[in-house]
């Protein structure tokens, strides 16, 4: 009986959209809508291209700066290259990831290129940092999947589950899982205690999550609490991710590509930004062989 109870406790979905487009680009969240329930996780896109477009993307993509926030990339489909005399060369797919913890101040943008895959599918996450990181030195890190550890058919992106823990140094309270379900396989997700904050979002295929249908493209924000999240994929194999945390107990200052936790650190980080934007122009092309261009911090 208690497995039973166990198997029909699960959380519901409190909000859901699908975000809106530009380009092979949907943003799904930002610091100023679902970021303000969901915080740590501030901010995500989705990126889909194929053919043409997916070097259209890479091109597309500026070099901007970051300051209070840690990024992290995965991919679902496809594969991208990187190259950086910091931190080798190789070629991220399913499960691997793009790390970069823009603490005080980065600038990047074009650090990947496109590999010889047809389509190409990930996405891009925001946390943000407590106030000991949000100011600090900066890090970035290319993990590739073999380097990765799974949790049944989840591979553990940040945090630490079931007791796997990914090589992210990501701050302490935070789990972020790239999940595959075969298709009509039923899993469940036992947040660690304190995670109340709870979301997932759809790359491919359908879920059920507390009787209600995920479409492909859909982001769901589920209800505070610890309650487990069960869910089970449709037809065909569901891609997803999923995190879960306990809540980010600060207000959220925004800059144009900043979030801090106090309006002294957000001055702080955008000073920095622009005194390396002066430095990064003073440097000149700093483009690799590859075609990448690295972190500047």
């Amino acid at each position: 009986m208690k497995q039973e109870l166990a198997e029909d406790a699960t959380r519901r979905i409190a909000h859901r959209t699908r975000g809106h487009g530009h380009g092979p680009i949907t943003r799904l969240m930002s610091p100023s809508d679902l970021g303000q329930l969901l915080k740590p996780f501030v901010f995500l896109d989705i990126f889909t291209a194929e053919g043409p477009l997916i070097r259209g993307m890479a091109d597309g993509m500026p070099i901007h700066p970051h300051s209070g926030i840690a990024t992290v990339t995965v991919f679902t489909e496809g594969r991208m290259r990187y190259d950086d005399p910091a931190a080798g060369s190789g070629t991220l797919a399913y499960g691997g990831i793009e790390w970069m913890r823009a603490g005080g101040g980065v600038w990047h943008g074009k650090e990947m290129t496109p590999g010889d895959a047809p389509r190409i599918q990930g996405f891009q996450l925001w946390l943000a940092l407590p106030p000991e990181l949000e100011n600090g030195e900066p890090e970035s890190r290319y993990i590739e999947a073999e380097e990765m550890q799974r949790a049944g058919p989840a591979v553990v992106i940040v945090g630490n589950y079931q007791g796997v823990r990914s090589p992210v140094p990501a701050p302490h309270g935070t789990n972020y899982l790239l999940v595959t379900l075969r298709a009509g396989e039923r899993w469940t997700y036992h947040p660690p205690a304190g995670h109340s904050v709870g979301w997932l979002a759809l790359a491919k295929g359908a879920l059920e999550a507390g009787g209600s249908a995920i479409d492909a493209g859909e982001m769901v924000c589920l209800e505070r609490g610890e309650i487990p999240i069960t869910l089970q994929a449709g037809d065909e194999d569901a891609v997803f991710v999923l995190g879960s945390a306990a809540p980010h107990p600060y207000p959220l200052h925004l800059g144009s590509y900043s979030v801090h936790t106090s309006a002294k650190a957000l001055a702080a980080g955008e000073s920095r930004i622009a005194e390396l934007g002066r430095w990064l122009k003073a440097a000149g092309d700093r483009s690799t062989a590859a075609g990448t261009v690295p972190v500047f911090r």
